[in-house]
């Protein structure tokens, strides 16, 4: 799995609104200088953070961003989840292709026990642990 800008930006954004402390949405053009990621960029990442629930979006003048996801369970995975298409090795092991070798394939149980690894890893940071 190689994992995205998208990803790591999203990643990063949801890192920063968790140590903003105060409950006051955060700008996305104060986001985007802070964490050095391109405008409309972040733009379409955090409309899909908050197509997934894990943002909120406040507008009007003192408008902006905020989690909605409390830090301490909104994980790493929750937020890869949402950019990247999956979490596999290879592409076989994740059940999206039609292996015609997959019954007789000796390394297919290798590919999905690194593919179940790498989730369980994902699965174990949360938003609190990277603050």
């Amino acid at each position: 799995m190689i994992v995205s800008a998208k990803g790591r930006y999203a990643l990063r954004v949801m890192i920063a609104l968790a140590k903003h402390e105060k409950d006051e949405p955060v700008p996305l053009k104060e986001l985007a200088l802070r964490e050095e990621i391109p405008y409309k960029f972040l733009e379409a990442i955090m409309c899909e953070l908050v197509k997934a629930g894990l943002v909120e979006s406040v507008r009007g003048k003192n408008g902006g961003y905020r989690l909605s996801a409390p830090k301490e369970t909104c994980t790493a995975a929750d937020i890869l989840r949402i950019t990247e298409t999956s979490f596999t090795a290879a592409a076989c092991a994740g059940g999206s292709a039609d292996c015609p070798r997959a019954e007789m394939c000796p390394t297919l149980p290798m590919w999905r026990a690194l593919d179940d690894a790498v989730e369980e890893l994902l699965k174990k940071y949360t938003l609190a642990d990277f603050i």
